[in-house]
């Protein structure tokens, strides 16, 4: 009981997106970049870092990568457009939103030239080989 009066006000993000998109609809896509969320698994191993960033519906050259002084940070910027048409084909409602999201992970000893990342159903992959010394150059990562 002590933890339900704890817990009154807190947000359970499930229940509140699932009534948030009952009442007021919108795409999944626009409601998952509304909360400004990269929901992320980070795994490591002896030789590597492995991040598991969910990305539903987000193109790989939305997102960029870079690794600098012992930060990785993930940055997506999407854009997305809707239109209504009633059933002549006019054009009755059009609408824009843009969304912003990013994130950075301390990872501290990785040989950033060896760094790779892919996407695969909505699941990037970031793999991180740790080095005990290395120069760290600050460029841009490519996605493959």
């Amino acid at each position: 009981m002590a933890n339900e009066l704890m817990n009154r006000f807190a947000l359970d993000p499930f229940f509140d997106g699932m009534t948030r998109r009952m009442f007021n609809p919108t795409d999944w896509d626009n409601d998952y970049m509304g909360q400004n969320n990269l929901k992320t698994d980070i795994h490591e191993t002896d030789k590597n870092y492995i991040l598991k960033v969910d990305v539903p519906g987000i193109d790989k050259k939305n997102i960029h990568l870079a690794y600098k002084n012992g930060d990785l940070a993930i940055n997506i910027s999407q854009d997305q457009s809707t239109e209504k048409k009633d059933e002549k084909g006019r054009v009755i409602a059009s609408e824009r939103s843009h969304g912003i999201m990013s994130r950075s992970y301390e990872l501290p000893g990785i040989d950033r030239d060896h760094i790779t990342a892919e996407i695969t159903d909505g699941v990037l992959s970031i793999t991180c080989p740790k080095v005990a010394e290395s120069e760290d150059g600050g460029s841009n990562i490519e996605i493959q």
